[in-house]
């Protein structure tokens, strides 16, 4: 559900408790009081400062402590505030070399701590990093910058948390793993949207996420129908990734006036429905009809069981937002919903094509890791801005330790796939809330990532009920590409892949255009294209494939088609 966000802007993002150990080697220390201060002042009556003293005063519009670091090389770096908030949670407004990079959050202290604040990618030389007021009354001791050399080596376990998870959810879940760090799936809420895609941009997303809301027995009882199910197995059958929501309406209590309709009763502000009394009385008709809802939704995933669909299930999401009514009493009812959820439809409904996606980022809310497959996030940030949101990414890694998969289960502007490596943000996936809007992603935005290296689209995905479920290495992309022109022909050769059995070849008009199939199943490592134009230009990209149909492409190869003299 698509909500406001925070603005951020591409190359330098805001990182919110990203762990001090991400960085290597010795942090560079800018004390505070030697920066230049707006509307603020030095002060050294709160012990444990280091240097002379502290910056403070930041208490009306305008106060401002900008300071200028100076790194011996340009690179990713970690950028640390040491900082003492004692008059509660503050927040302040952030920005390096004058660009925003979104709000800082300071929690509640009783003398100086040190914070992770942002990662960035800074310039050889004089950098600016500025902090304004925001919410005020809070002090800054010093900024420090380390830069950012650690690699994530991933470590996560194929193995899913139901013991009795069917075949095609276990080569799902093989599948995401092997892929997880060296691409990004691109997926896409709303099925009607596919086809926008196709026309468009000439591919599919890998990924397609479904709603159970409908099926939700308060809406039926209002005249609500859908076809999500039936929808979801027919995208199935294109050989695509199914995920389901479920913006689950109150089971009773429905408001349904002028603004709280009927039809808005997953919102916290439609409905009285009260999770917590539900849940300490079992015997209460809030209590049952939390089951029947259960029970309803348990018969639409058994349809998909019966088809053998693996489902990516994220019920039950952004709780700790608490716009939704099962996060509206906090952390300990949510979760104690989530594993009612869990428990009745994998023990008693035996529902085992399921994957279990967990959608928020504090670790109050996480409901345990006996329970949860993948967590995630949803990313709304300001139209166009592409970032990568490797704060939140950041978060996660921490909240499961980088043992469990991490995704991007909603997002309005999809991060930019350029940078995602960059900052070693590595989604499993993206799936993007509305195809249509210019402002959120232009269509050269779309054209970009849906024909980037990094993003797997439908066209490229293996067989995900038959992957292999031991471990299965990706192909490395396809080296030393040459490109010799002929009469309308082209001859493309390349360096053999280890591990990969077979190539493809691609060929494109512009180099950042929509790369068609030349030839597949190419057992050499060379081709020769014909039938081409003389005197036109042609891009071409190798992919390599091994033998479960997982494939890495090739960077392009520039060819101008021209006859020999003789």
């Amino acid at each position: 559900m698509k909500k406001t966000g925070i603005v951020l802007m591409v190359i330098i993002m805001f990182v919110s408790l990203i762990p001090l150990s991400s960085a290597k080697g010795k942090a560079e220390i800018y004390e505070a009081e030697n920066g230049l201060l707006q509307g603020v002042n030095e002060a050294s009556t709160v012990t444990g400062y280091s240097g002379d003293g502290y910056v403070t005063g930041f208490d009306e519009e305008g106060d401002a402590l900008t300071i200028t670091v100076d790194p011996a090389k340009e690179g990713l770096y970690q950028i640390n505030i040491r900082y003492n908030a004692p008059n509660g949670p503050k927040q302040a407004n952030l920005f390096v070399n004058d660009i925003s990079v979104g709000t800082v959050d300071f929690t509640p202290t009783h003398g100086f701590t040190e914070m992770a604040a942002t990662k960035a990618i800074l310039k050889k030389g004089a950098n600016t990093i500025r902090i304004d007021k925001g919410w005020g009354y809070y002090d800054i001791d010093y900024f420090s910058i380390q830069k950012v050399t650690k690699e994530p080596v991933h470590s996560i376990s194929k193995t899913l948390v139901n013991p009795k998870a069917s075949p095609a959810a276990k080569s799902l879940m093989s599948y995401l793993v092997d892929n997880y760090g060296h691409k990004i799936l691109s997926g896409q809420q709303d099925y009607s949207n596919i086809d926008w895609l196709q026309t468009h941009l000439g591919k599919k997303p890998a990924v397609v996420d479904f709603d159970l809301m409908d099926y939700s027995p308060s809406r039926v009882e209002y005249g609500a129908a859908t076809t999500e199910t039936e929808k979801a197995i027919d995208w199935d059958q294109q050989g695509g990734i199914v995920a389901f929501v479920w913006h689950w309406n109150a089971p009773k209590d429905l408001i349904n006036q002028p603004g709280k309709e009927w039809w808005r009763g997953f919102y916290t502000d439609s409905t009285t429905f009260d999770l917590q009394y539900a849940l300490s009385h079992p015997d209460s008709e809030e209590y049952r009809l939390l089951l029947r809802d259960i029970d309803a939704i348990a018969t639409q995933l058994k349809k998909l069981q019966d088809a053998n669909i693996p489902v990516l299930f994220r019920p039950l999401h952004e709780a700790e937002g608490e716009w939704f009514w099962w996060g509206a009493k906090g952390a300990t009812p949510c979760k104690e919903l989530y594993r009612l959820l869990y428990d009745r439809l994998t023990n008693e409904h035996q529902l085992n094509n399921l994957i279990w996606v967990w959608n928020s980022v504090s670790p109050e809310w996480y409901p345990g890791d006996d329970v949860v497959d993948i967590v995630s996030y949803d990313s709304y940030p300001s139209g166009g801005d592409y970032n990568v949101q490797v704060g939140k990414y950041d978060q996660l890694l921490s909240l499961v330790k980088d043992r469990k998969l991490i995704a991007m289960t909603e997002n309005g502007a999809i991060p930019d796939p350029d940078l995602l490596p960059i900052y070693h943000a590595d989604w499993s996936w993206f799936s993007t809330w509305s195809a249509h809007d210019e402002k959120t992603n232009s269509l050269d935005h779309l054209k970009k990532v849906y024909n980037h290296d990094y993003v797997v689209t439908l066209d490229e995905l293996p067989n995900i009920k038959t992957y292999p479920i031991e471990n299965n290495e990706i192909p490395s992309a396809p080296t030393g590409l040459h490109a010799e022109s002929g009469n309308r022909k082209a001859t493309i050769s390349w360096n053999p892949v280890n591990n990969a059995n077979r190539y493809t070849l691609l060929r494109a008009d512009t180099q950042e255009g929509s790369y068609k199939q030349v030839a597949s199943n190419l057992k050499a490592t060379h081709y020769t294209n014909k039938g081409l134009v003389n005197g036109k230009t042609y891009y071409y990209k190798v992919k390599a494939v091994n033998n479960s149909g997982t494939s890495t492409n090739s960077s392009p190869i520039r060819v101008t088609v021209q006859a020999k003299n003789k």
